[in-house]
């Protein structure tokens, strides 16, 4: 912890103690008014049933307002909550009536899986901290799948979060219903056993494309409106426990028997057993500290793999459990997602810990708080790596300070640090350190702005500043937003990720999306325009592109794509875009037209076909794909296969690339599921398996079995086998 002494000074911005205790502000007024939440004293059976006595006794929450089709129309289909509490637990209940029951859309049982976003489901949210701001959000299906995750500051949706509760979905002649209990222990709230928290729910129906919510919130936001949290009715009459024993244990012990080829290109087979762990205690209720040792992701399931016909870095979403809990608290910048997509860099990339040129080096010991201290939320995060034999790394420490407050009803402001040091003689040694803003104004306007700057070892000092100013504004019928995005040439944070450095990006977008009056077959028109204008620091032109877009909406949920792209790049080197072809340095200007179709989600056979055909750099490029695609045989068994090919043929010479996988899916329970993902990637000359299994044998509690393979096809064996490993791992959760 040495090395983050010198960002702890940013710490002094923080008023006393005593000021961080304010009350906070209560959010915008919701559409309905105050529920309250029923006291119980023997804890509910959850069991999908709904025969306890507080189902007859206690009057239900109704009154679900429709967003789609007919925003501010009463549901078409009627929805019931009941919000109960006992000395251990948090319960919502839902019973949903449908007047065809048949036609309940329901095909997928897996946690967090998104699929069964295109089921019929409902979800709530509470902001237990009552701050318009933050919440946990859980949503369920008919048959069992779930899905929980945070919100942060009502744009940022961290879905990998994973929490311990407990669940039952079932059906019943006229419908179906959920009920759920969230322990206390599983969710950060404000001091004092009097609590006041906001709540809001949703209901999606599939058959008849029908989206409502019980607080309704601006028209067009679609289930994403869930997130705006500062609409959510109030919720009273919470008495929650004081927190003071919030203790969780959870060790694990996991078995690896790996085989690789050796320099003389010899299979080696080598066996290892390890132990580690992770605690996490709760210093205040809303405050809370995480330890880990020994960590290991074996478990994590495999990137899905790209092909990359850009000279930029690709981007790998981050999915290991240490770094998923207040994943939102470490965005920087607010760029309203948890992506790296485009072109705004990221000051903080977890990827960055733990991973030394794509291979992984052990995390002996890292530590974490967070959580929320009165308006301010607070973040601090330390780690340290250690060394593998054949992976060209050294024993680092990584440090993040993040501290963000809350001012006016929706708007923040904050500071963040990150660093990175190895020994005396490690040259990758960084710095980072920056400010942030977003202002939110009504119900559809958003700006966003930071100013960040960057300090490594051996990089000249000039040139090493980044900064953003963004005008969002995104209603129903009309969008806009406007950017200015300045990226040194030596701007790189070393816990970061920078997509493309020395640029002055000016870039503005204009939509119009009309809803037709009278169509039944059409929802919505989408009319896009975007011009983006990118230059290097020394004044000269980098890239342009222009766009046009139109979409449309069907009533069944189908969607229509068209895209027309020009763009015009200056390559100031030559480019190796694929083997053997080298485009040389100049400008280039192409052209490229987009057709996509996206079949429907909720149909048992679904996906997206695109196909592109266009000038690319100094000659033409042709692509298909099939993407996001799902077959989905029964609830227990599914496909889902992907294909894309590109063919670019250049003055330099003509190549083929083929990306294709299939993943197949065996879900038992809702409990249990065995994924088996199969990869080819013909740029990196790759066949790669994935097969995991996931058992959840009771809440918080998992083990994993786990087979990776993967072969080169251009060795003379095809296709011989490079590497595997087969592991199993076992952890365990203990609660105090």
């Amino acid at each position: 912890m040495k090395h983050l002494c010198k960002t702890l000074a940013l710490i002094a911005l923080l008023p006393p103690v005593s000021a961080l205790a304010q009350q906070v502000p209560p959010p915008a007024k919701p559409t309905v008014p105050a529920i309250t939440a029923t006291p119980i004293s023997a804890p509910l059976k959850i069991d999908g049933q709904l025969d306890e006595a507080i189902y007859r006794d206690v009057q239900p929450v109704t009154g679900f307002i429709q967003m789609e089709p007919r925003a501010g129309q009463p549901a078409t289909e009627k929805t019931e909550i009941w919000i109960a509490y006992d000395k251990d637990n948090f319960y919502v209940s839902f019973r949903n009536w449908e007047s065809e029951p048949s036609r309940i859309v329901a095909k997928e049982m897996r946690r967090d899986s998104q699929m069964y976003l295109s089921d019929d489901l409902v979800a709530f949210i509470i902001d237990t901290f009552h701050d318009g701001r933050n919440g946990f959000e859980f949503s369920f299906n008919a048959i069992g799948a779930r899905d929980d995750g945070q919100v942060s500051n009502e744009r940022q949706y961290n879905g990998d979060f994973n929490t311990v509760w407990n669940y039952k979905a079932a059906r019943f002649d006229q419908g179906w219903v959920v009920e759920a209990a969230i322990p206390f222990k599983s969710l950060r709230y404000s001091a004092g056993e009097d609590q006041v928290w906001g709540f809001n729910a949703m209901r999606t129906n599939r058959w008849k494309n029908e989206l409502s919510f019980l607080s309704l919130p601006p028209t067009g936001r679609g289930t994403q409106g869930l997130q705006q949290v500062s609409l959510a009715a109030t919720l009273v009459g919470i008495k929650a426990p004081s927190g003071s024993k919030n203790l969780e244990l959870k060790p694990y012990a996991i078995s690896n028997t790996t085989s690789f080829r050796n320099a003389q290109r010899r299979l080696g087979t080598d066996t290892t057993a390890d132990v580690g762990g992770d605690l996490k205690y709760g210093i205040t209720q809303s405050l809370t500290l995480d330890l880990t040792y020994n960590t290991d992701f074996a478990q994590v399931e495999a990137d899905t793999q790209q092909v990359n016909l850009t000279r930029f870095s690709l981007f790998f979403p981050e999915k290991r459990d240490f770094f998923l809990e207040n994943q939102g608290t470490f965005q920087f910048g607010s760029t309203g997602q948890i992506n790296g997509s485009g072109d705004v860099p990221l000051l903080f990339y977890s990827r960055r810990v733990g991973l030394e040129g794509g291979q992984s080096v052990p995390l002996n010991v890292g530590g974490r708080l967070t959580g929320r201290v009165g308006r301010y939320t607070l973040g601090m995060m330390n780690l340290q790596t250690g060394e593998e034999e054949g992976v060209r790394a050294l024993p680092t420490n990584f440090s993040v300070l993040r501290v963000r407050r809350d001012i006016l009803r929706r708007s923040t402001i904050g500071v963040m640090a990150t660093g990175r040091y190895g020994t005396q003689t490690s040259v990758t040694d960084n710095t980072a350190y920056g400010a942030d803003a977003t202002f939110g104004f009504f119900r559809n306007l958003t700006i966003n702005s930071y100013w960040a700057r960057t300090d490594a070892k051996h990089v000249p000092k000039d040139s090493n500043a980044s900064y953003r100013g963004q005008l969002d504004y995104n209603a129903d019928r009309y969008g806009m937003q406007l950017e200015r995005l300045v990226v040194g040439r030596n701007f790189n944070p070393g816990v970061g990720f920078v997509r493309r450095a020395d640029i002055e990006k000016s870039y503005a977008q204009a939509r119009f999306s009309p809803r037709p009056a009278k169509s039944t077959l059409i929802r919505k028109y989408w009319f896009i325009g975007s011009l983006g204008y990118i230059q290097n620091g020394a004044g000269r032109l980098d890239t342009r592109t222009r766009d046009l877009e139109f979409d449309v909406d069907f009533a069944n949920t189908d969607k229509l794509l068209v895209v027309w792209n020009n763009t015009h790049e200056l390559l100031s080197t030559p480019f190796r875009i694929a083997t053997g072809i080298s485009l040389p340095a100049g400008p280039y200007d192409y052209d490229n037209l987009h057709v996509q179709f996206n079949r429907a989600p909720r149909r048992r056979v679904a996906g997206n076909v695109s196909f592109d055909r266009g000038t690319f750099y100094n000659g033409h490029k042709t692509t298909f794909g099939v993407s996001t695609g799902r077959a989905s045989v029964t609830p227990q068994l599914a496909f889902e296969p992907s294909y894309s090919v590109n063919r670019a043929e250049l003055v330099q010479g003509t190549f083929t690339t083929h990306l294709a996988g299939l993943r197949a899916i065996v879900t038992p329970t809702a409990r249990m599921f065995t994924s088996a993902l199969v990869q080819y990637n013909s740029s990196t000359h790759n066949v790669s398996m994935n097969v995991r299994l996931r058992w959840e044998y009771q809440p918080g509690s998992e083990l994993f079995v786990v087979y990776n393979e993967d072969r080169d096809t251009f060795a003379r064996a095809f296709p011989e086998l490079s590497n595997r490993a087969f592991i199993v791992k076992v952890n365990r959760l203990f609660r105090f």
